[in-house]
């Protein structure tokens, strides 16, 4: 079941179960491949140069695989189980490339809850095309109870 964002802006505890899933689409673009370039530091001529891509086993530039990762994050801290949630880890294993035009679709589902810890496993994905490019677990804490709203 494709779950929406929570009016509150985050799911509780007490209110995830396991199967709910949310969904992003995001398109990769020569500004956003700068972008993260910029801010993780990581200029890798493979994300950034033709050239030099177009010599490798990729046969041209593709995007940094943390790039695609970041989306599934956009996910779980807007969406589900949303704001207040805390990535306490995550594991990743890269499948496909992902180059400048694709439209990553980050996937997110949860797979488990832990009342007693408030931590929740959840499934991360990605695709482009319907094809995995991604896969990994995160475990988040989630609040308990919703913060009273500041006047």
């Amino acid at each position: 079941m494709n779950t929406g964002p929570h009016p509150s802006g985050g799911y509780i505890l007490e209110e995830l179960s396991p199967g709910m899933m949310a969904i992003k689409d995001v398109i990769i673009t020569e500004e956003r491949i700068q972008q993260f370039a910029e801010a993780s530091d990581d200029f890798n001529p493979v994300h950034m140069d033709e050239a030099f891509a177009s010599r490798t086993a990729y046969r041209g530039r593709i995007a940094h695989g943390l790039l695609s990762a970041s989306f599934g994050s956009a996910v779980v801290g807007t969406i589900l189980p949303g704001a207040g949630a805390i990535y306490l880890s995550q594991s990743l294993a890269f499948h496909k490339p992902v180059r400048i035009g694709d439209v990553v679709q980050a996937r997110i589902t949860v797979a488990a809850v832990d009342a007693e810890s408030a931590r929740v496993t959840l499934h991360t994905e990605g695709y482009v095309g319907g094809e995995l490019i991604m896969g990994g677990e995160a475990i988040v804490r989630v609040p308990r109870r919703r913060r009273p709203a500041r006047d």
